[in-house]
């Protein structure tokens, strides 16, 4: 049988790299590969080695009972077409008797799991229509199976898409009992549903594949990267280049992202940081007001330049209106041009932002409802010290939750991140840290996964 399905285990080996680090794969030779590298992952030995002794039985828990979306489809046959969808489809008592890896150096991973049971249940519904007339029904099943498997997956890319190669492999059914609940059970039909659902229950299980976002893609033909910039120290890396940042930056502000409002009380309590710089009369009053609103939002796309000096600097413009009451003409509108050295750390399951401010200018400030510039310089540096001391901050601490929810609906949150450590170097950053897998957080994990 063609092994075209990635067992559990195998997406959690290959989930990184397949995801990350790929890239070498796609050139004759490694050399010529790095040139077009953006984002490396490295796993090393001791990650395997946790992977493969404490994901067994939590594996196994979380399939004692795991439920899968339905599907549906149709498949031609003779002079008609037999339609089907599958629905309620269940893994019961999954089982596992054995597993063994092996780290192939500059190929893959081996893997042989032996002596895998376990039960499969849902609805089927399928139906044959054709000129001759058309035939429907319903009828749940349950599959007990009990296999071996042996993988050696490999990474390739064609056409702009990264896939894995399974085809060295061997898959082999000690058992394989289709049963089906109802009057009737026609050949034909049982063949078909072995056929059908064995295929139907791979290809649910199997899991990704690639995604792209507003059609933005990260052109890389001049890349830094060497694997001696990753060491074996840790048991996991990443390398990811300023060239695969910056797409998904402009991504997020072609989207509308970079937007903040703040009001209300909020607003006013920001604007009791201690400053140096006299408050402009116009916005005392503004925030007595009771509910003064500011909107902020990026007019072009950042962009951003790792160095190992000052990590990675963010060059934005950024364009504000300060709003008093109900008034529908704001009261102020200014642009500012800044450049924020921005390193990052993650600890307690939370990312965190430190900018320091570089360059700050404002380069536009206007009054429309006295129809004229500020020329006030006093009032300027106001406005420049604000965005420093008010702006910036603000703006990462929104970052960090937004990141740090981002991470987490990757189920980030649910793993033992040990001491990572980001680096800032030339055109990229390292990545680096140890991990653990608490039994009932992984079970969670899987779980979401896989619905």
């Amino acid at each position: 049988m063609p092994c075209d399905v990635f067992p559990p285990r195998l997406l959690l080996l290959l989930f990184l790299s397949a995801a990350f680090g790929a890239s070498q794969g796609c050139q004759p030779d490694p050399a010529s590969a790095y040139r077009f590298t953006g984002t490396v992952c490295r796993l090393t030995y001791p990650a395997a080695v946790v992977l493969n002794e404490k994901t067994t039985k939590v594996i196994e828990a979380a399939f004692q009972h795991a439920r899968y979306p339905s599907m549906k489809g149709e498949k031609s046959v003779l002079i008609g077409k037999v339609l089907y969808g599958l629905d309620n489809l269940e893994i019961h008592n999954l089982t596992i008797g054995r597993s063994e890896f092996e780290l192939h150096p500059g190929k893959g991973i081996g893997m042989e799991i032996s002596n895998v049971s376990a039960s499969f249940s849902g609805t089927i519904q399928y139906g044959y229509t054709s000129w001759l007339g058309d035939v429907s029904q319903s009828v749940d099943f349950e599959i007990e199976s009990q296999t071996d498997l042996g993988i050696n997956p490999k990474l390739y890319c064609g056409k702009g898409q990264v896939a894995a190669d399974t085809s060295d492999c061997y898959l082999n059914f000690h058992k394989l009992s289709l049963h089906l609940h109802g009057n009737k059970e026609p050949n034909w039909l049982k063949k078909l549903f072995t056929d059908f659902v064995t295929f139907t229950v791979k290809m649910v299980i199997k899991g990704q594949g690639l995604t792209k976002y507003n059609n933005t893609v990260a052109v890389i033909d001049d890349s830094v990267f060497h694997p001696s910039q990753l060491t074996e120290n840790r048991m996991l890396y990443f390398w990811v280049s300023d060239q695969v940042f910056g797409p998904m930056i402009k991504a997020a502000h072609q989207d509308g992202r970079f937007q903040l409002n703040v009001s209300g009380a909020e607003l006013t309590e920001l604007f009791k940081t201690n400053l140096t710089s006299a408050m402009p009369e116009f916005i005392r009053k503004c925030l007595e007001t009771g509910s003064p609103e500011l909107r902020v939002w990026s007019v072009h796309s950042p962009f951003i330049n790792t160095s190992s000096d000052w990590g990675t600097s963010v060059f934005a413009t950024a364009s504000g209106q300060l709003h008093c009451g109900s008034q529908d003409t704001p009261t102020l509108t200014f642009v500012t041009d800044v450049v924020v050295d921005v390193t990052a750390s993650y600890a307690d399951k939370k990312l965190f932002l430190r900018g320091k401010p570089s360059d700050i200018s404002v380069t536009e400030a206007v009054l429309p409802s006295q129809n004229h510039r500020l020329i006030d310089e006093t009032q300027i540096e106001f406005i420049r010290e604000a965005v420093e001391k008010i702006g910036i901050p603000k703006v990462l601490s929104v970052l960090e939750v937004v990141i740090t929810r981002l991470l987490n609906r990757q189920g980030v949150d649910l793993f033992d991140i040990i001491n990572p450590v980001v680096t800032p170097r030339d055109g990229y950053v390292v990545i680096e840290m140890d991990f653990g897998f608490p039994h009932h957080l992984l079970v969670d994990f899987l779980r979401k996964t896989l619905q």
